[in-house]
């Protein structure tokens, strides 16, 4: 088990979103999760000249951790923003992906700035969300 602490998350979230393609908006995001495996997954938001052909960083983090075998969130990192962070929620897209890999204990921390970090759970950010 890997595992990582909430620092190691946004770290490595920082990490990724500088990584992110984004050529159109110039809006950098990154993303980092620890899954119920412990193993910590990474995605950045790429851009395509197809609008809306793209992909949010939240989505690429979850599509590594269900092609490495996690099926559950922990901890998700979310990190945006043009030149420097800035607060940047996940799109309603990504909440309704988060929500459908979350449980009552998940953790989503979202940074403000480079100092400054809110913890939210997917009901305060989707409440009453879809679910099958």
């Amino acid at each position: 088990m890997v595992a990582a602490s909430d620092q190691e998350l946004l770290d490595a979230a920082k990490k990724a979103r500088g990584n992110a393609y984004c050529q159109y908006s110039g809006f950098y995001v990154g993303a980092a999760l620890v899954d119920d495996l412990g193993q910590v997954h990474i995605g950045c938001n790429v851009e395509n000249a197809a609008f809306p052909e793209g992909t949010c960083a939240e989505a690429n983090a979850i599509g590594s951790m269900i092609a490495a075998g996690g099926r559950l969130i922990v901890t998700i990192a979310v990190v945006g923003g043009k030149k420097e962070i800035e607060f940047c929620t996940p799109c309603g897209g990504c909440r309704q992906k988060i929500a459908e890999f979350a449980d009552q204990d998940t953790r989503i921390l979202i940074a403000r700035n480079d100092d400054d970090v809110d913890t939210y759970s997917i009901d305060r950010l989707l409440p009453e969300s879809f679910h099958l």
